[in-house]
Order: C-alpha cells, then structure tokens, then sequence
C-alpha cells in the first residue's frame, strides 16, 4: 500500500537543505493520496514518526521547441508533491541500498 502513495524521494538541493536543517524530507506522491494516507505511508516504509504533512499540487506547464521541422508544442504533466516533517531524532536516508 505505501508502495502505491509514494512513488519517489525528491532529491533536489532545497529539500536536502531542508532534511539537513529541518527535518523535512520531500516526496512525490499519488494525486489522490490525503495527507492522512501520505503520514500512514511514510510511517509504515521508514519507520519514523511523521509529525506534520504538507502537500502541494504542481500544475502542467506548457512547452515550446523550436526545431528543423518547425515548432513543437507539448505540456508536461501535473503532480502531487509531499513534505513531510519527520521528528528530530529520525532520519530517513534514501541512498541506504546504492
């Protein structure tokens, strides 16, 4: 079941920041995942104690290229972004298995 909330670690340099600094940890996450079932996922995958959600939706863009054959139009798609603050004595390390 967490395996289909959560689909992947965010790995940027804000949230690393953030994880260092703040224990927060990002996440992509289901679009249809509340932020009840997001804590329950997170919780029950990594074992630690998940004090707060926040979730945030990003919106499709539209895109440009301009190419030999002429313009290309295109879109990206939407998704669904978790942080997810974790309790100070936890950590969550996403690269244990590499």
């Amino acid at each position: 079941m967490a395996r289909e909330i959560l689909i992947q670690p965010l790995v940027t340099e804000k949230v690393s920041l953030q994880s260092e600094k703040l224990s927060k940890y990002g996440f992509l996450v289901d679009k249809g995942a509340n932020k009840i079932q997001i804590k329950n996922a997170v919780e029950q995958m990594y074992g630690v104690t998940v004090l707060g959600v926040n979730t945030i939706i990003v919106p499709a863009k539209q895109k440009t290229r301009y190419t030999r054959k002429g313009i290309m139009e295109g879109r990206t798609t939407s998704y669904k972004k978790a942080i997810v603050t974790v309790d100070a004595e936890d950590t969550i390390d996403f690269f244990e298995a590499v």
